[in-house]
């Protein structure tokens, strides 16, 4: 049963012209009630906060852990655990920019920003219009994402290249250069020269990460703000990489709003360092793009239990994405 048009939100109206499309017929918004859509839809701020407050927390627990047994061994844990995290918060600047993080659109963007997005050296604002035309057009010539889908699959000798680039620091550093060029613009000095002039956004990565590093002063261990810069050059980098393949590589059928995404049902651990805030969701989260991603494992539970899901591109765990990814015929 649909919403009626004058009071249904937009992403409902988007599910129904995707679902309309669909050439399985299904017509899955069908299968769903008004009360279960409205329920799916419904935002819990302190959800959203508890969330926040779990990602953070993990991050110090991490740098705790290094302060209180410092060995290799928590170092290189605390490593991933932080990059998850760090992960995380970008997944959180995402639920922003489709406002559903918190029901007030001020503060859901201070919090998007302020508590995720400026951090991890991402902005809010040049994000939303991105992303927003990721889902209007998905795996079409116009969506920005679509290069990081079609590569795969690649061989397992090119997958460990982009593997070890990645915990090597080298594709943070390249991440690096291209978020100070977005991020510093050239703005005209008094005599008519040009200077350098920092945007919101670098002023509030700035900001939040000298914030974060007094914090550890204050807590006399300054130098576990390295494991901060350590994670977002490395572990950040992988789990972004295994995230983007995850999500959209190797469908089956680009039209079909059930194979154009993937889920991946992870184990406990997988949650913990590579798929946070119920980021392996994304098939549903396609369907109905602004259920907040606590509800996303209600909303797989739905779709299962009406049978929408039978051969729907799930998958159970990581690794299973990975072999796909690397299936391409070579050496190695």
């Amino acid at each position: 049963m649909r919403l009626p048009t004058e009071v249904e939100p937009a992403a409902v109206r988007a599910a129904a012209a995707t679902d309309a499309a669909s050439p399985a017929g299904s017509r899955w918004l069908d299968r769903l009630s008004r009360e279960e859509i409205n329920e799916l839809l419904t935002l819990e701020d302190w959800r959203s906060w508890l969330s926040v407050a779990v990602n953070w927390g993990l991050v110090f627990a991490a740098m705790a852990l290094v302060a209180t047994w410092p060995n290799l061994l928590t170092i290189v844990a605390a490593l991933f655990v932080i990059g998850a995290r760090q992960l995380g918060m970008s997944i959180l600047m995402h639920e922003a920019s489709h406002r559903s993080l918190l029901a007030d659109k001020r503060l859901n963007d201070w919090v998007g920003n302020w508590l995720a997005a400026y951090p991890v050296l991402a902005d809010l604002a040049p994000y939303r219009p991105y992303h927003l035309k990721h889902h209007a057009k998905n795996w079409t010539a116009e969506d920005p994402d679509l290069l990081l889908a079609t590569p795969f699959p690649v061989t397992r000798a090119s997958l460990r290249r982009k593997i070890v680039r990645d915990l090597s620091g080298q594709t943070g550093y390249k991440r690096l250069l291209a978020t100070l060029r977005r991020d510093l613009s050239m703005s005209a000095g008094k005599g008519g020269g040009q200077g350098l002039s920092a945007t919101p956004a670098l002023r509030g990565a700035l900001a939040t990460n000298l914030a974060l590093l007094a914090l550890l002063t204050a807590s006399g261990h300054p130098a576990l703000y390295l494991l901060w810069i350590g994670a977002w050059l490395t572990t950040y980098s992988l789990a972004m990489r295994i995230r983007a393949i995850a999500e959209h590589s190797m469908t089956s059928d680009p039209a079909d709003p059930f194979q154009n995404a993937r889920t991946t049902l992870a184990a406990w651990w997988e949650r913990l360092l590579l798929a946070p805030n119920r980021v392996n969701y994304h098939l549903e989260h396609h369907l109905l793009m602004t259920v907040p991603h606590y509800r996303l494992p209600r909303m797989h539970a739905l779709l299962r239990e009406r049978g929408l899901l039978d051969s729907a591109n799930v998958v159970r765990g990581y690794a299973a994405v990975l072999r796909l990814a690397s299936s391409a015929p070579g050496p190695g």
